[in-house]
């Protein structure tokens, strides 16, 4: 949804709105992942929307995860976890009629293992259908924001300052990316094309 904000609203969340794959939003991807969203939302279904951030499967897999709401998360989580998560929203009823993203935190010294279940955690999470149908107020939002970004990865902290292609790592390190510097991303060097 982040492409379709007004300029105030990408400017007040920019650590999130700034990101690469929306800035760029290659083949108009993040529209069609919206406007599908609006569709599955209204169809008269039971739905849960899940949106995984930052998908790397060199991040460590089976660690807890992170859930927010209202697009503002921006992290990483490897696959398997991703995977972990749609399996355990089956049988979890309070994931119904939400939608949510999701990162994890590394585990490295074992004070934060995966929750046995997840229910307590999609629990906490607001229906879509609350405030008009819009899902959480953006004072809401906004202090979800302010949480999540202080659980980026790297030492700076600064997801808006990434180019396409490169790692939190990188960007501590003065490194350049996979594919160029931001704002000069050679995207076609990724071998993205559209599907048809």
């Amino acid at each position: 949804t982040r492409p379709s904000w007004s300029e105030g609203k990408k400017l007040a969340l920019e650590g999130c709105a700034g990101i690469p794959i929306v800035r760029l939003n290659p083949f108009g991807i993040l529209d069609v992942k919206r406007e599908s969203e609006e569709t599955l939302r209204t169809c008269g279904v039971d739905y849960t929307i899940f949106r995984p951030c930052g998908l790397n499967d060199s991040w460590p897999s089976n660690q807890r995860p992170i859930f927010s709401q209202g697009d503002i998360a921006v992290g990483r989580i490897n696959r398997k976890d991703v995977a972990q998560i749609l399996v355990s929203i089956l049988s979890a009823p309070d994931a119904t009629g939400k939608t949510f993203e999701a990162i994890t935190i590394a585990n490295s010294d074992g004070y934060y293992p995966p929750a046995s279940s997840l229910n307590t955690a999609l629990g906490r999470l607001e229906s879509d259908s609350i405030n008009g149908g819009k899902g959480p107020s953006e004072e809401v939002v906004r202090a979800t924001y302010a949480l999540m970004q202080q659980l980026l990865p790297g030492e700076k902290q600064s997801a808006n300052e990434l180019a396409m292609g490169q790692t939190y790592e990188q960007l501590d390190k003065g490194e350049e990316g996979r594919l160029g510097k931001k704002g000069e991303e050679k995207v076609e060097q990724a071998g993205l094309a559209p599907s048809s």
